[in-house]
C-alpha cells in the first residue's frame, strides 16, 4: 500500500486534486426517483476518504465544498454557490467534512482488511451525512417531513452506494497493490 509519509507534496497535492475532481464528476450523476433524486456525491466522498485516509480525504472534501461555496458549479446538477449551502440540501454537503474524516480514520486503523469492514465504515459515514441532511432539512420541513422526503426515500440508494464503494475501494487498492509491488 502507499506510505502517505513517503511522497512529495506535489505528490498530495495532485492525490487531493485527483480526489476532489472524483466527487465533481460524481456530484453530477444523479438517478432521478419519484420523491428525491440520488446523487454520486456521497459515494465518491466517502471513497476518497476511505482511500485518501482522513486528511487527504476530508482535504478533498473540503476543496469541493470551496469551489461550490464560490459559485464554481461542481454541486449536483451543475449547481454552486452559498445558496446551495444555505437550502434543503446544504445539511448533507455540510455532512461530507464530518464523515469523510471518520471514514479516513477507520481507513487508517484497520478497517481496510474486507468488503465487510470496508462497507461497515461505508455505512458509518452514509449515517454521519444523514444525520447532518436531516438536521439541516428540519429546519426547513420539521423532523417528520425531513425523515419523509430526505431519509426514507434515499436508504434503498444509500445501501447500494455503500455496496459499490466497498467494492470500488477493494479494486482500488489491489490494482494499486499490483503496480506498486
Amino acid at each position: 500500500m502507499i506510505d502517505f509519509y513517503e511522497l512529495t507534496t506535489l505528490q498530495l497535492v495532485s492525490l487531493l486534486v485527483l480526489g476532489t475532481a472524483f466527487i465533481i464528476i460524481f456530484a453530477q450523476i444523479t438517478i432521478p426517483l419519484p420523491k428525491i433524486p440520488i446523487t454520486g456525491q456521497s459515494f465518491a466522498v466517502l471513497v476518497t476518504a476511505f482511500l485518501l485516509r482522513s486528511t487527504l480525504g476530508t482535504g478533498a472534501a473540503l476543496l469541493y465544498l470551496l469551489l461550490g461555496a464560490l459559485g464554481l458549479p461542481v454541486f449536483a446538477d451543475h449547481s454552486g454557490g452559498i445558496s446551495v449551502l444555505k437550502g434543503t440540501s446544504g445539511g448533507y454537503l455540510f455532512g461530507f467534512l464530518p464523515a469523510a474524516f471518520v471514514v479516513g480514520k477507520l481507513s487508517e486503523t484497520g478497517w481496510d482488511v474486507n468488503f465487510w469492514w470496508i462497507a461497515a465504515a461505508m455505512a458509518i459515514g452514509t449515517a454521519i451525512i444523514l444525520i447532518f441532511g436531516i438536521a439541516q432539512l428540519t429546519y426547513f420541513l420539521g423532523f417528520g417531513k425531513a425523515l419523509q422526503y430526505g431519509l426514507y426515500p434515499v436508504l434503498p440508494g444509500a445501501i447500494v452506494k455503500i455496496g459499490l464503494g466497498a467494492a470500488v475501494v477493494l479494486l482500488v487498492r489491489r490494482l494499486v497493490a499490483l503496480f506498486t509491488a
